[in-house]
């Protein structure tokens, strides 16, 4: 009798949580019947318990605290209970760390490299102007005059060196999108080209004109021009290699995700392993949908269940090798029913995904119909009823709240919109007049990676594995695969075919036709 009792009151205190009618309180029951008491044997499987923020619906300050939590939202804590995935040993801690020592090396040198090219282009733009300079300054008794062709050259070089200077920070003064395994390439042999360049300058101005302190200033300053024409073509030798020679398509990747098979297909020009892979996570976060790993329990659950009820017994001593064909043959005779299954339960989620999606726009079109933004003059006649966005959102979430969280526990979204971000997006909805069905537009389907939260989705590290060296170019049939913790996309290269396009010309004159007459047709 007393275990009857203390049954039928965690009975009733989940009845309490929902708060609903008695078949409500039934699915509570059938909901929550595995936890049977704390001293039960559990199965082993690992439960995991996400709750909304810890901020009050109201946006009160002074009632942050555990009993100003809201009530309705309080519903929304999920329980997540799967078979554990992963697992964290001590070669999974050395690994992490001997990443993060990793990424300390990147940002040395990506700092190293920033720095070099810094001081290089320092002394690119200082080098005209020290020519010009010197000699004014060690043997100006000596010179010659400088004449109005000479003075005309000033101009010239201090235009061309303004626009060599907008060009080399449109170019390379721009903030890095990301660290590659590897030096870019191109990059590099500028470098190194515009070093001896400047390097070549500089030791024939010391040999022929600081040894022998030429007079002739026209001449020198003519020099001068002639080493800023000379980095303004190096510089438009720089824009072709690194901007318009990869521009002209030449590959089609396609970038298959590993674990639900989500694909795309990408066009890409001449450019690296890197380079192709760093273009390929640029547009992963923006095409593919958002990886969501509950979507994959249903099928791992269905695939354990099948396999747990098959039980072989051993009678007559047989070895393992009948034993496993044994199974196998049992697991083959109920893969043939396991169909029906999967075509029934498939079924039944998307009739339950379908009601729940309409009272979803119902609730949602019934809660705007409440607001009305208010017109200039009438903001004068009643003062006191107005709200901001904010508080509007805040005033009409509630009416909403539990069609829209049942919705997402149905798709298994609920890990991806917290209650804060759905008050920030309804705020912004009503701030801008957006109708229900734009405000649903981000829960009724998966959207791209980049419109959740950044810290729910954003991979901070991945890993580039190429069999190929990935500062080598792209050619036809390379394989690289990009990795994260939680999944990877391979990448599969092919080369765009040669196209044969020929032409034949039709006469306009030929286009006669005859009408022919039948004795059953109407005309």
């Amino acid at each position: 009798l007393s275990a009857a009792m203390d049954t039928e009151s965690t009975y009733s205190g989940y009845s309490h949580y929902s708060g609903h009618s008695k078949k409500a309180h039934r699915q509570g029951r059938d909901r929550h019947k595995s936890p049977r008491s704390k001293d039960g044997s559990r199965s082993e499987k690992s439960v995991t318990i996400q709750t909304p923020p810890a901020e009050p619906l109201l946006g009160n300050d002074a009632s942050r605290t555990e009993e100003g939590q809201d009530d309705n939202w309080g519903e929304t804590t999920t329980a997540i209970t799967g078979t554990s995935e992963h697992s964290i040993s001590q070669e999974d801690i050395a690994r992490i760390s001997k990443d993060l020592e990793d990424s300390v090396g990147l940002d040395c040198k990506r700092y190293l490299g920033l720095t070099v090219a810094a001081v290089l282009g320092l002394l690119v733009f200082l080098t005209p102007i020290a020519f010009i300079l010197l000699p004014q300054i060690l043997w100006r008794d000596v010179l010659e005059p400088c004449g109005t062709v000479c003075e005309g050259l000033f101009i010239s070089v201090a235009f061309k060196l303004l626009i060599l200077l907008i060009g080399t920070w449109a170019l390379f003064f721009r903030q890095p999108k990301a660290d590659i395994p590897r030096v870019f390439v191109f990059r590099a042999l500028l470098l190194v080209l515009i070093f001896l360049f400047v390097f070549s300058y500089w030791l024939f101005y010391g040999v022929r004109i600081l040894d022998s302190k030429d007079t002739n200033y026209q001449g020198i300053v003519q020099y001068a021009v002639s080493l800023v024409d000379a980095l303004l073509f190096i510089h438009y030798l720089a824009i072709v290699l690194l901007e318009l020679r990869q521009l002209q398509p030449m590959f089609t990747v396609k970038v298959v995700r590993s674990t639900d098979g989500e694909s795309r297909y990408y066009s890409l020009g001449h450019l690296s392993i890197q380079r192709a892979a760093l273009v390929v996570l640029e547009n992963y976060y923006r095409d593919f949908p958002v990886y969501n790993p509950a979507l994959l329990t249903a099928s791992k659950s269905r695939a354990a269940k099948h396999m747990a009820g098959l039980k072989v017994y051993n009678v007559d001593g047989n070895n393992a090798s009948g034993q496993s064909r044994a199974m196998i043959a049992a697991a083959a005779r109920r893969r043939d029913s396991s169909h029906n299954e999967l075509y029934y339960e498939e079924a039944d989620h998307e009739r339950r995904v379908k009601k729940r999606r309409a009272r979803l726009v119902v609730a949602v079109e019934e809660a705007f119909t409440h607001i009305k933004r208010l017109q200039a003059e009438e903001q004068q006649k009643a003062p006191g009823e107005m709200m901001d966005p904010r508080e509007a959102a805040q005033a009409i979430f509630p009416s909403m709240a539990r069609a829209l969280q049942k919705y997402l526990r149905t798709t298994r979204q609920q890990q991806y919109h917290s209650m804060e971000s759905i008050l920030q997006h309804l705020s912004f909805c009503i701030t801008n007049n957006m109708t229900p069905k734009a405000f649903l537009e981000r829960y009724l389907s998966p959207g791209p990676t980049l419109q959740y939260d950044r810290d729910r989705w954003f991979s901070k590290q991945w890993t580039l594995v190429s069999e190929e060296a990935v500062t080598s170019g792209l050619q036809d049939g390379i394989v690289f695969v990009l990795k994260c913790l939680d999944f990877s996309l391979v990448a599969n290269v092919k080369k765009i075919p040669f196209i044969k396009l020929s032409e034949e010309f039709i006469d306009p004159k030929s286009h006669k036709f005859v009408l022919r007459l039948q004795s059953e047709t109407s005309v």
